[in-house]
């Protein structure tokens, strides 16, 4: 299998919907109400919105693809958190945030996601930032190792609404 990494372009949008239709469930923890998940694809993940991201000269998005299409996506934030708690846990300035990171399931393993990152901390070392950040799910052990092999460490915890749900993550942190 052939995976190619490049940034993203608006041809792109309707793609990275499909994906994130079936990556996005994946990261949502054990228990998450499926109606949550539906109205967050719904209200965040569909191809207009992703048609806005990629417009948005404060968002990077990377995607992987093989033979049979796109197969992963990243996205970076360029703008500083607003979030108080991710504000006080980060000790690298200045920073950006690695908003996305998926890979289609039938990908996992097969050697997508490491070029994937790779191509998104060079995206984000173009932007002149010292560090970079994410937040996971602190029971997504999966990502967690990913993420930890990444370089990645754990500095503090936020909340991530799903819908009425409050959900734990990590934040995590590395230099650039």
């Amino acid at each position: 299998m052939t995976v190619t990494v490049r940034r993203a372009t608006t041809t792109d949008a309707t793609g990275l919907a499909d994906l994130a239709e079936v990556t996005f469930p994946l990261a949502c923890p054990p228990g998450s109400a499926p109606e949550a998940i539906a109205d967050y694809i719904a209200t965040h993940l569909t191809a207009e919105r992703f048609g806005d991201y990629l417009a948005d000269a404060g968002r990077i998005l990377t995607v992987a693809e093989d033979d049979a299409g796109l197969c992963g996506y990243t996205m970076l934030l360029t703008a500083d958190t607003a979030d108080e708690d991710v504000a006080a846990a980060l000790g690298i300035r200045p920073t950006i945030e690695l908003s996305k990171v998926y890979v289609l399931p039938g990908s996992h393993g097969l050697g997508v996601a490491a070029p994937l990152m790779q191509a998104t901390l060079d995206a984000a070392r173009s932007t002149g930032a010292a560090g970079i950040w994410l937040g996971v799910n602190q029971r997504n052990p999966r990502a967690l190792r990913f993420y930890e092999k990444s370089g990645f460490s754990i500095v503090g915890e936020k909340t991530f609404s799903l819908g009425p749900e409050l959900h734990h993550d990590f934040v995590m942190e590395r230099a650039l």
